[in-house]
């Protein structure tokens, strides 16, 4: 309960701080970026902060969730909550890439971040704070800490609207 009262405030935050451009980050980065994502894909087709911050909101409901006690699961249970769907795969297939996902190496909140053999979802990512299942349950977590790190460098994958098969593992000569 109190890793969801902390992800609460954490929310909390993010709203009160979106509505004034304060993201951590300068205007002229916010430009940059903003430029380099419209360029990247249709507005359409790109997830928005927005689209992240209703993931959050779909996390902040996880006492509802089904507590299957792995970090896929619970991480594919609340895109569906927040109506992004794909099929179902496991970390070690999210890690290779999979249809429906674009790495990316600045994520933003409601990204993905994987592991080889863990998922979870970026909450705060200047603060490297990320919200998965975790062996107390549901929960935030600083993935810059030792633990983190020792499991290796982290992917980040941003959820492609519209994209005719989401979840699909790629086929060879695919990959990244």
């Amino acid at each position: 309960m109190r890793a969801v009262a902390k992800l609460a405030t954490v929310v909390f935050f993010f709203h009160a701080l979106s509505s004034y451009g304060a993201w951590g980050q300068s205007a002229n980065s916010q430009k940059k970026q903003h430029s380099r994502h419209t360029h990247e894909r249709d507005a359409e087709n790109t997830f928005t902060l927005d689209d992240g911050l209703s993931v959050i909101d779909a996390a902040l409901d996880s006492g509802k969730l089904r507590r299957s006690g792995d970090c896929s699961h619970l991480v594919h249970e609340i895109y569906e909550r927040a109506g992004f769907h794909y099929t179902y795969v496991s970390s070690y297939d999210l890690y290779d890439g999979v249809e429906g996902f674009q790495r990316v190496f600045e994520p933003q909140t409601g990204d993905l971040i994987v592991w080889r053999g863990h998922v979870g979802i970026v909450v705060h990512p200047s603060r490297h704070v990320f919200f998965s299942f975790k062996s107390s349950g549901p929960g935030t977590a600083d993935y810059t800490n030792r633990y983190w790190l020792n499991r290796g460098r982290p992917r980040f994958y941003r959820y492609i609207k519209g994209d005719p098969c989401p979840g699909c593992v790629l086929r060879a000569g695919r990959g990244e």
